[in-house]
C-alpha cells in the first residue's frame, strides 16, 4: 500500500458529532437528529426545532452540559453499549441512559444511508434495518415520507429536551450494537435480514420491481463505500452470496439458456462493485487477501456468470498493465473461461505504491517542463503534464475506485490525466498512420484492430471519465471537497454552467472539465475496436454506445465544444485503421453508424461538408463484404493483429443493419432540395447497405419527404426513392420475399408520382425488375387503370403510347409465361385487335404442352364471356385433353368446369356435342359425372338453347346413336366399375349409402332400350360374387328383388 500521507486519511464518522458547544444544556446539541423509520431529519439546531413545537421559545439562552453527559458522550464515541455492558457489571441506571442516548448517530446523512435503500432518502423505502415502504405512487410516497418525517422530528425534539425516557427505535438497526471508534463504520448491519430481502428480489424473477430494488441495494452499498464505511463491503459479501446461491444458476447451465438481460447487468454491477472494493487505497493487507480468498471462491464456482454472458473469450490478462512483480495472480489466467469475477481477482494485485501515480492524484503542481523524453511511454507530455500509461480499463477502474470511496479530487486528478494519455496517443497513432498511409490504401485491406473495445467493456472506461468530469463541472468547490454523488443530474450540465477548479491548469486554453468530458467521450466512441463475440457482449456494446450518446446529446453545443467535434471528426477520418471511421480499417470492426448519425446531426448546422463526409465514410459494413482481408501483421502501440479468417457470428446484424438504415434517412432528409448531396447518398446507399427491406425503407421514407402536403413534390428527392425502389426490385426479383407485391404496388405508385416517362421506362425494362406475372397483373394493370390516367393528366396521344407499351410488355410476359400470364394478356389486349389476336394464339401455342385444364378452362370462360363462344369451344376441347377424372372423385373441382363444357358444346350444335363427347369419355371415369352430362343432353336438343343465337333442327337426339350411345355405354360401365371397386373395402356402416348408389345406377341402365335385363344380370352377379356378405345382398334383394 502507498503512504497514507499522500491522500487524505479516511474519515472517522464517530456516533456523537462535534459541534455541541457550551450553550447546550443536557440533552441537547449544535445541529442533527436522532434515529427514526427511514426518513430524514433536518434542521438547524434541536433547539429551533424544539421551540417550533412549543417546548422551548426563542432567544431562550442555554445551559452547559452536565458533566455526566459529557463523560456520556465520550464513552459512546469510544465503545459500542454492548461491548460497555459486557465489560462493567453494574453501571447506575441514570448512567446507562444517557450512554445509550448517546450511542446513536447524529449524522443525518448516516441515519438516511442505514434506513433508505435510496441513496439520498427521498422516499422512505424498504432499508437494510427494515423500514417500511410507503404504499401508492410518487405522490403518495413524497405525502408518506412527510408523515413520517414530522413525528421523527418531533421524538429528537422532546427526547433533547428531556421531556420522555424511552424511545422506540423503528427501522434502523441497532447502534448499541455498533463498532469502536477504530471500526470504521459507525452502525451494526442487520446481516440476515440484507440476506432475506436480496433472496426475496431474486426469487421474484425480475417481476414486481424487484430489479430496481435490487439496484437500490447496489446504489447503497456505493453510498457506504462513498461515507468509507466497512459496511459497505459487507454488505456486498452478503449480496453476492445470495446471487451465487440463485438455484436458476444451475437450472439455466443445464438447459444451455442464457440468464435475462436485466439479470446479467445486475451480476455485471455486481462484478464491478467488487472491483471498487479491492481497488480501495486504503484498505488492509488483510481485507484484500480476505475479499481475495472470497472472490476465488466463487470464481471457481461451476456456475458462477462468464464475463461475457456466453462464451469464455481468449483474451490475455490485460488487467495487470503494471509490473507487479512474480506474485502476479496465475490462478485466473490460466482457466479458459472469464468470470464476472476476474478482473477484481486480478485487481487484487493492483497498488497504489507507484510514485508517478502517488504525485498525479494527490497534487495539482506536479509538472515536468524540462522533461523531453518522447517515447511512447514518456511520463509527461510537451507541455510537461503527466501522463498515466497503463490499460486504459484498468486505469479508468482506479479512477472508478478513488470516486467511489470518497476521493473525487483525486480521481478528476488522475481521469485528466488519462485524457491527456488518449490524446497524445490519438496524435501518435496519427502520425503512425501516415508513415504508412500508401501501403495501407494500396492494399485496401487491414487486420490492425483493439481487441478490447473501451465502449460495451465490463469496467465502462468512457463512461467512468466522463462521468467524473461530468461531476466536477457541476459542482462547486466546497461540495466538490466533500461527498459527492455522481450518480444523480448526470447530463444536466450546460455548456456555460461548467466551473474551473484547481486541476485546470492541465487542460489547454480555453478548455474546460466539460470540454474534457465531451472530448474523451468522442474518442471512445470513434475508437476502432472489433465486435466481441457472444449475444450478450455485442448488445452491451449497442446499449453502452446508445447510452453515452444519449448523455451527449443533453449538452448544449456551443462555439467551444463544437471545435471539439471538429477536431475529433477530422482525426478521426484521417486517423487509417486506428479509428473507426478511418479510410482502411479491420472488416469486423464495431460499426460506427449510431456515432455518425450523433456526429452528423451535431456538425451540420456548424460544418456541413464535414458531416456529411463523416456519415458517407460511417456509412460501410465491411462485415457483409464479399472481400476478405489479407495479413496486414503490424503491431502499432495498444494495438493487436487478429487472424484474419476469424468470424464469429454477428448476432445484433439485424440491429447494426437498421441503424445503418436511420443514418443513411437522415442523410436524405437532410438533403432535401441539394441535387449532389442526394446523389452522392444514394451512391451510398446503393454500395454498402445490402438488406432490400432497408433500402425500401429508405425508399418510402424519401418518397414521403419528397412528397410533403405543405410543399411542392421534391423531384430530385422523387428519382431518388424511385432509383432505390428500382434497386429493390432488383435484389428480391430472384428470392423470396413476402412484402414483394407490396414492393411492386409502392414502385408503380412512385413511378407515377415521378412521371408518365417513368412508368414507360419500367414497362421497357419489366423484366429487370418482375416476374410476368407481376409484370401483368399489377404494373401494366395500373398503368392502364382510369386513376393513373386521371392522375397524370395525359392527352389521347399519351394515353395510347402508355397502352401500347401495356400491351407490348404483355404479349411479352404471356410468350414467357403463358400459364400465369395469358389471361392477364387477353384482357390487357382487348382493345387493340391485332394484339388480341397475337395473345390468343400464344395461348393455343401453349395449351398442349404447357398449360393446365384449369388454365384453359378459366381462358376459354373469359372468351365465351367476351362473345367468341367457338373459341371458347376450342380451349374447353383443349383442356378436356388434359383432364383424368379417376371413378371416385366426384367431388372434383374440375366437375362444374366439365359440365359446362359440355353445355357449352350443347349449345352450340349436335357437330360440337359429338366431338367433345369422345374426350369426356376418355377423361371422366365418375358414373355420378356421366349420367349427370347424359340426363342433361337428353333433356333438350343440342343448339335448343340458343345462347349464340343458332338456330336447331328440334329433335332430340337419340340414345342409341352416336354420341349419346357412347356415353351412354361408358356411364353404364363405370357404374358396373365403381359398384365393384366399392365393394371390395366396404363396411357396415356404408351399406345404406351403397343402396342408394345401386338405385341411381338403375336409373342410368333403364335409359337403354335393354336397360332393364342388364341391370337384373347385373344385380345377379353382385348376389353370386358377394354372397358372403350376407347382411348387404340381404338388403340388395330387398330393393332390388
Amino acid at each position: 500500500m502507498a503512504e497514507r500521507g499522500q491522500l487524505p486519511p479516511p474519515a472517522k464518522r464517530l456516533c456523537c458529532r462535534p459541534g455541541y458547544g457550551s450553550g447546550c444544556r443536557p440533552g441537547q446539541r449544535a445541529g442533527g437528529a436522532g434515529p427514526g423509520s427511514g426518513a430524514l431529519c433536518a434542521g438547524p439546531s434541536s433547539a429551533a426545532a424544539a421551540a417550533a413545537l412549543g417546548l422551548l421559545p426563542l432567544g431562550k439562552t442555554q445551559s452547559p452540559e452536565s458533566l455526566l453527559d459529557i463523560a456520556a458522550r465520550k464513552v459512546a464515541e469510544k465503545w459500542p453499549f454492548q461491548r460497555v455492558e459486557e465489560r462493567f457489571e453494574r453501571i447506575p441506571e441514570p448512567v446507562q441512559r444517557r450512554i445509550v442516548y448517546w450511542s446513536f448517530p447524529r449524522s443525518e446523512r448516516e441515519i438516511c444511508m442505514y434506513s433508505s435503500f435510496n441513496t439520498g432518502a427521498e422516499d422512505p423505502a424498504a432499508a437494510p434495518g427494515g423500514a417500511a415502504t410507503a404504499p401508492g405512487g410518487a405522490g403518495d410516497a413524497a405525502a408518506a415520507a412527510d408523515e413520517n418525517r414530522l413525528p421523527f422530528r418531533r421524538g429528537i425534539a422532546l427526547l433533547d429536551g428531556g421531556c420522555v425516557d424511552n424511545v422506540l427505535q423503528v427501522g434502523a438497526p441497532d447502534p448499541t450494537a455498533g463498532a469502536s471508534i477504530d471500526d470504521e463504520n459507525c452502525w451494526h448491519l442487520d446481516e440476515e435480514q440484507v440476506q432475506e430481502q436480496v433472496k426475496l428480489f431474486l426469487s421474484q424473477g425480475g417481476y414486481h420491481g424487484s430489479g430496481k430494488q435490487l439496484n437500490l441495494l447496489f446504489a447503497k452499498v456505493r453510498e457506504m463505500l462513498k461515507m468509507r464505511d466497512s459496511n459497505g463491503a459487507r454488505m456486498l459479501t452478503l449480496i453476492t452470496e445470495q446471487f451465487m446461491a440463485d438455484p436458476r444458476l444451475s437450472l439455466w447451465r443445464q438447459q444451455g439458456t442464457a440468464m435475462t438481460d436485466k439479470y446479467r447487468q445486475l451480476w455485471d454491477e455486481l462484478g464491478a462493485l467488487w472491483m471498487c472494493i479491492v481497488l480501495n487505497p486504503h484498505c488492509k493487507l488483510e481485507q484484500k487477501a480476505s475479499w481475495l480468498k472470497q472472490l476465488k471462491k466463487w470464481n471457481s464456482v461451476d456456475v458462477c456468470p462468464w464475463e461475457d454472458g456466453n462464451h469464455g473469450n481468449e483474451l490475455p490478462n490485460l488487467t495487470n498493465a503494471l509490473p507487479q512483480g512474480a506474485n502476479a495472480n496465475q490462478d485466473s489466467s490460466n482457466r479458459p473461461h472469464r468470470t464476472v469475477f476476474t478482473r477484481a481477482i486480478e485487481a487484487c494485485d493492483l497498488h497504489w505504491q507507484d510514485s508517478h501515480l502517488q504525485h498525479i492524484i494527490s497534487s495539482d503542481l506536479y509538472t515536468n517542463y524540462c522533461y523531453h523524453d518522447d517515447t511512447e511511454n514518456s511520463l509527461f507530455d510537451s507541455h510537461g503534464w503527466p501522463l498515466w500509461h497503463e490499460h486504459v480499463p484498468t486505469a479508468c477502474a482506479r479512477v472508478d475506485a478513488l470516486r467511489s470511496h470518497g476521493y473525487p479530487r483525486e480521481a478528476l486528478r488522475l481521469a485528466i490525466a488519462i485524457v491527456n494519455t488518449l490524446r497524445r496517443q490519438q496524435q501518435k497513432q496519427l502520425e503512425m498512420f501516415r508513415a504508412q498511409k500508401k501501403e495501407l490504401l494500396h492494399r485496401g485491406v487491414t487486420s490492425i484492430t483493439n481487441l478490447e473495445g473501451w465502449v460495451g467493456h465490463p469496467l465502462d472506461p468512457i463512461g467512468t471519465l466522463f462521468s467524473s468530469l461530468m461531476e466536477a463541472c457541476r459542482v462547486d468547490d466546497e461540495s466538490f471537497h466533500g461527498f459527492s454523488d455522481f450518480t444523480e443530474n448526470m447530463g444536466q450540465c450546460k455548456s456555460l454552467d461548467y466551473q474551473h477548479l484547481p486541476a485546470h491548469k492541465f487542460l489547454e486554453e480555453g478548455e474546460s472539465y466539460l470540454t474534457l468530458a465531451v472530448e474523451v467521450a468522442l474518442i471512445g466512441l470513434g475508437q476502432q475496436r472489433i465486435m466481441p463475440d457472444g449475444l450478450y457482449a455485442q448488445e452491451k456494446v449497442c446499449r453502452n454506445e446508445e447510452q453515452l450518446i444519449s448523455k451527449l446529446q443533453e449538452i448544449e453545443l456551443d462555439d467551444t465544444l463544437v471545435k471539439i467535434f471538429r477536431k475529433q471528426a477530422v482525426f478521426l477520418l484521417e486517423a487509417g485503421p486506428y479509428s473507426g471511421l478511418g479510410e482502411v480499417v479491420h472488416r469486423e470492426s464495431v460499426p460506427m453508424h449510431t456515432f455518425a448519425k450523433y456526429l452528423f446531426t451535431s456538425l451540420l448546422p456548424h460544418d456541413a461538408e464535414l458531416a456529411y463526409k463523416t456519415a458517407l465514410r460511417a456509412m460501410r459494413l465491411l462485415v457483409l463484404e464479399s472481400t476478405a482481408p489479407s495479413g496486414d501483421m503490424s503491431r502499432p502501440h495498444h494495438i493487436a493483429s487478429v487472424v484474419p479468417n476469424r468470424y464469429p457470428r454477428w448476432f445484433t446484424l439485424s440491429h447494426i443493419e437498421s441503424q445503418q438504415c436511420e443514418l443513411a434517412s437522415t442523410m436524405l432528409t437532410a438533403a432535401k432540395g441539394d441535387v449532389r448531396r442526394l446523389e452522392t447518398v444514394l451512391e451510398s446507399i446503393q454500395k454498402n447497405i445490402h438488406s432490400s427491406s432497408h433500402i425500401f425503407k429508405l425508399a418510402q421514407d424519401a418518397f414521403k419527404i419528397a412528397t410533403l402536403m405543405d410543399s411542392l413534390p421534391d423531384i430530385t428527392l422523387l428519382k431518388v426513392s424511385l432509383e432505390l425502389g428500382l434497386q429493390v426490385m432488383r435484389m428480391t426479383l430472384s428470392t423470396l420475399n413476402w412484402r414483394r407485391r407490396e414492393m411492386v404496388r409502392w414502385l408503380v405508385t412512385c413511378a407515377t408520382e415521378v412521371g408518365v416517362y417513368a412508368l414507360d421506362s419500367i414497362m421497357q425494362n419489366w423484366f429487370t425488375l418482375f416476374t410476368p406475372t407481376e409484370a401483368t397483373s399489377i404494373v401494366a394493370t395500373t398503368v392502364m387503370s382510369n386513376s393513373t390516367i386521371v392522375r397524370l393528366h395525359l392527352d389521347c396521344h399519351q394515353q395510347e403510347k402508355l397502352a401500347g407499351s401495356a400491351r407490348t410488355l404483355a404479349l411479352q410476359c404471356a410468350m414467357k409465361d403463358p400459364q400465369n400470364c395469358a389471361l392477364s394478356a387477353l384482357t390487357l389486349c382487348e382493345k387493340d385487335h391485332i394484339a388480341f389476336e397475337t395473345a390468343y394464339q400464344i395461348v393455343l401455342d401453349a395449351a398442349t404442352t404447357g398449360m393446365s385444364y384449369s388454365q384453359l378452362f378459366t381462358i376459354a370462360r373469359y372468351m365465351e364471356h367476351r362473345g367468341y363462344p367457338m373459341r371458347a369451344y376450342k380451349l374447353a376441347t383443349l383442356a378436356m385433353t388434359h383432364l383424368n377424372l379417376s371413378y371416385n372423385q366426384d367431388t372434383h373441382p374440375a366437375i362444374n368446369d366439365v359440365l359446362w363444357a359440355c353445355a357449352l358444346s350443347h349449345s352450340l350444335g349436335k357437330n360440337e356435342l359429338a366431338a367433345i363427347i369422345p374426350l369426356v369419355v376418355k377423361s371422366v371415369k365418375c358414373a355420378t359425372v356421366l349420367s349427370d352430362i347424359l340426363r342433361r343432353c337428353t333433356l333438350t336438343t343440342p343448339g335448343m338453347v340458343g345462347l349464340h343465337g343458332r338456330r336447331n333442327s328440334g329433335k332430340l337426339m337419340s340414345l342409341d346413336k352416336a354420341p349419346l350411345r357412347q356415353l351412354l355405354d361408358a356411364t353404364i360401365g363405370a357404374y358396373i366399375n365403381t359398384t365393384h371397386s366399392r365393394l371390395t373395402h366396404i363396411s357396415p356402416r356404408h351399406y345404406s349409402e351403397f343402396i342408394e348408389f345401386l338405385s341411381k345406377a338403375r336409373e342410368t341402365f333403364l335409359m337403354a332400350h335393354d336397360g332393364h335385363i342388364q341391370f337384373t344380370q347385373f344385380i345377379d352377379n353382385l348376389k353370386q360374387i358377394y354372397k358372403g356378405k350376407k347382411k348387404l345382398m340381404m338388403l340388395v334383394r330387398e330393393r332390388f328383388g
